[in-house]
């Protein structure tokens, strides 16, 4: 059935539209409510959401700083149901080498990168804590319909988001319990679907908000949850380690941080412009966990939980454009995330209050669908912007010089930066992502050990805790664009390196027979972390939203 013989999809009107429900798109809806209320108007606000709840799809480290909650919820820490009570209250930094380490002195970091005073625990649950506040403001949330198509107005303007159609069969072709998505139209529309969200991408293209701005950047996360033996457990203890088992050209690092109940969460950032096609990130990952100085943590323990999220890297030069006809991008749609602090939950919240404020101004002077150009004015002056600028530096350093020289040097200029100056002034980050691979003939195969199933595992067993599920009957939300340029390029040039780069079994060359190996998407593992739409040489892979409610669920990362 074509387009033209769908039955018309239903809509709903409001003022103002937000794509996602994480910090960023909850804060921008919980503000819009606090302003309506303080001018004695009233805005109407719907957030979608495509996990099947609120926080299903939400992972992130995380050591939380607060500043963003504070601002926008102030009582928050006295309330019984606060989603953060574990202040860090041991902070440590060490430089790994394979057999041991070095702890570097805290007094030797800069001041911004001092943990003390934030919160470890999931932003899944700041996600889920926010939504009951939005909710006790009569916020509209709808998790489980996932935002798929921007709707434009005759002008070009944007006016809304049309949420997928439900029920329709791997062929194409309706089946007997097909729903037809709603139009959700708005004065304005705010996307706040994380990093590399699929409509943010398309109207960062069409509007060309990266004009005049760096490539963006980013990284892949991915992170485990385990239940440690009370003797191992210490609430409020933040590691982050770098160096050993990356080699010292690729960027990246992990972190261990002890929240409550005897839970410890353990994750590793690989930055995606690793030059080596051989490199999978998901085993660099479980070859940490058995460093010496890290192992002891989980012996006797229990693994909980899994998944993987693509993350924002390019900071303060590769913010794009935040406005356009119709709406504005805020939280890690925009790329607000602070590379050296592994931080980015405290900007989404502030980027999505600062919005709601020029939202609120251009609502109550009676305006819809044009462009809130003092959005785009304002952040750079903003908390947002400060935080971001004194870092600007630190991945371009890293990435050219290797760990050994750049993060030394990233370090000294966050240093002059807490001082107002810096002696690079603002570096070019270069190659987007997809671009840094080189030819699998002029790189070594790395030899990763088997897992043993107690410290380290494989990937399928990994994605069946992340509780990924999808309907099986529906279209592949992993779009090839040319199968034989995957096989000439991605195959037989790069060794098809999506077999390692995807963290959930996604991909893999099948040998059939004589007729030669066959591009295989596993689309049912997809943990929806984006990073084959980020790291495919050819951009040959584009990720597209799923029927709303598919995907992991995750229940406190």
């Amino acid at each position: 059935m074509n387009a033209a013989e769908l039955p018309e999809r239903e809509g709903m009107d409001y003022d103002v539209v937000v794509v996602g429900a994480g910090p960023a798109g909850l804060a921008t809806a919980i503000r819009l409510k606090q302003q309506a209320a303080e001018r004695g108007a009233e805005i109407s606000v719907v957030v979608v959401e495509k996990g099947s709840e609120v926080g299903a799809h939400i992972l992130s480290g995380a050591v939380v700083d607060p500043s963003g909650l504070d601002a926008l919820l102030p009582g928050w820490r006295e309330e019984e149901d606060r989603p953060l009570v574990t202040e860090v209250v041991e902070d440590h930094f060490y430089l790994l080498g394979p057999a041991g380490g070095a702890k570097l002195p805290n007094f030797a970091m800069p001041p911004l990168m001092n943990n003390h005073g934030n919160f470890v625990g999931s932003l899944g649950n700041v996600a889920r804590y926010l939504a009951r506040k939005a909710e006790e403001l009569e916020v509209e949330i709808y998790p489980g319909f996932a935002a798929n198509e921007v709707l434009y107005d005759a002008t070009g303007a944007v006016r809304g988001v049309a949420t997928g159609d439900m029920g329709i069969g791997k062929d194409g072709e309706p089946k007997a319990e097909f729903t037809r998505g709603m139009e959700l139209r708005g004065r304005y529309t705010v996307f706040a679907e994380g990093a590399r969200g699929q409509l943010s991408k398309q109207l960062i293209a069409k509007f060309g908000l990266g004009d005049g701005r760096e490539p963006q950047k980013f990284g892949i996360g991915l992170k485990e949850l385990w239940k440690v033996k009370p003797e191992k457990h210490k609430p409020g203890l933040v590691q982050h380690a770098f160096g050993w088992p990356l080699d010292s050209k690729t960027g990246g690092g992990a972190f261990v941080y002890h929240m409550e109940d005897e839970q410890v969460m353990v994750g590793f950032v690989v930055h995606l412009n690793y030059q080596n096609p051989w490199l999978s990130p998901f085993d660099e990952f479980q070859r940490f966990k058995t460093h010496p100085m890290f192992r002891d943590t989980f012996e006797g323990a229990k693994r909980i939980c899994y998944g993987a999220r693509a993350i924002t890297e390019g900071g303060f030069q590769s913010v794009p454009k935040l406005s356009f006809p119709g709406g504005v991008l805020v939280g890690c749609a925009a790329g607000f995330v602070n590379v050296p602090r592994i931080k980015g939950s405290h900007n989404a919240v502030l980027s999505g209050m600062l919005a709601a404020d020029h939202l609120a101004e251009a609502l109550a002077a009676g305006r819809s669908h044009d462009e809130l150009a003092s959005y785009e004015a304002a952040w750079r002056g903003s908390a947002v912007g400060d935080d971001l600028k004194k870092v600007r530096n630190v991945k371009p350093l890293w990435s050219k010089l290797g760990t050994y020289v750049g993060v030394p040097l990233g370090a000294l200029d966050m240093w002059t930066n807490t001082f107002g100056f810096s002696l690079f002034g603002t570096l070019k980050h270069g190659k987007p992502d997809c671009a840094t691979l080189k030819p699998a003939a002029q790189c070594k195969k790395i030899a990763y050990p088997k897992p043993d199933g107690v410290l380290t595992f494989d990937k399928l067993s990994s994605v069946f805790i992340s509780n990924t599920n999808h309907e099986e009957d529906q279209p592949v939300h992993l779009k090839v664009k040319d199968l034989g340029l995957q096989k000439s390029s991605e195959l037989d040039v790069f060794g098809g390196p999506s077999n390692r780069y995807c963290p959930a079994g996604v991909y893999e060359w099948v040998e059939e027979g004589g007729e030669g190996p066959r591009f295989q998407i596993n689309a049912q593992n997809c943990v929806h972390c984006k990073t084959c739409d980020i790291k495919d040489p050819n951009q040959n892979i584009t990720w597209t939203a799923p029927e709303g409610g598919g995907g992991p669920n995750y229940p406190n990362m």
